[in-house]
């Protein structure tokens, strides 16, 4: 029987991973593969034997690369804003509203700006250490075209009502559809700027991708 080489993007979407991964993959020789035309294609033979066979350890990280891929469907590059500079907290409500809007991921900056400070009014979101996690006080999953986390990122600080008294300089804002997304990503996030030297790196990070990459990386070795 003649083999069958699916695409990288069939591999992503058999093992619920991104396609960097299966590139990842791929460069580590895990599959068989061959060129169609211009195309690398992968032998679903070679995938499914290497599927099948799993041991533990393989298994953890496979599971591993799946949240990150998961986290990374809400928290892409273009979400990441460094020249971020707010007056005060409600300054920067607005701003993330606004560019929550402008990347069309709500219809009404408004309506947006208008829940979080409703939020904002019964708690602080600030969760300390300099960080804050905006969101709505209720999902609004009609509201919200495509679930989505932003990260705004203040030099000089906003005075937030943290509970140890600091200024904020990382802002999350999690736009999500339901109490999954959202327990997952606070989960997610939540365990990231925990690590030794994650929130240093957060500030001195020269480009949109260099965060991206301190989300994603640093999610490679988070205990399962």
């Amino acid at each position: 029987m003649a083999k069958k080489y699916i695409s990288k993007a069939e591999a992503a979407k058999k093992l619920k991973v991104s396609d960097r991964v299966i590139q990842e993959m791929i460069n580590s020789k895990i599959f068989e593969t061959k060129m169609v035309g211009k195309n690398e294609k992968i032998d679903e033979d070679s995938l499914n034997e290497w599927l099948e066979n799993l041991n533990e350890s393989e298994e953890q990280m496979l599971a591993l690369k799946r949240v990150i891929c998961h986290f990374e469907e809400y928290m892409r590059p273009e979400n990441i804003f460094l020249d971020f500079h707010a007056d005060n907290k409600f300054d920067a409500i607005r701003i993330l509203s606004e560019k929550a809007k402008d990347l069309k991921l709500v219809r009404d900056a408004r309506w947006l700006y208008e829940v979080v400070v409703a939020r904002e009014e019964l708690i602080s979101t600030a969760i300390g250490n300099g960080v804050a996690l905006l969101h709505p006080r209720h999902l609004h999953p009609s509201k919200i075209k495509t679930p989505s986390i932003l990260f705004g990122r203040s030099d000089e600080g906003v005075d937030f009502d943290a509970p140890d008294n600091k200024p904020v300089n990382i802002f999350f804002m999690l736009l999500l559809h339901n109490d999954k997304q959202h327990l997952f990503s606070l989960s997610y996030i939540s365990k990231i700027i925990t690590k030794p030297g994650v929130l240093e790196s957060f500030m001195t990070a020269k480009k949109p991708e260099e965060i991206h990459q301190i989300l994603t990386l640093n999610g490679e070795d988070q205990d399962q």
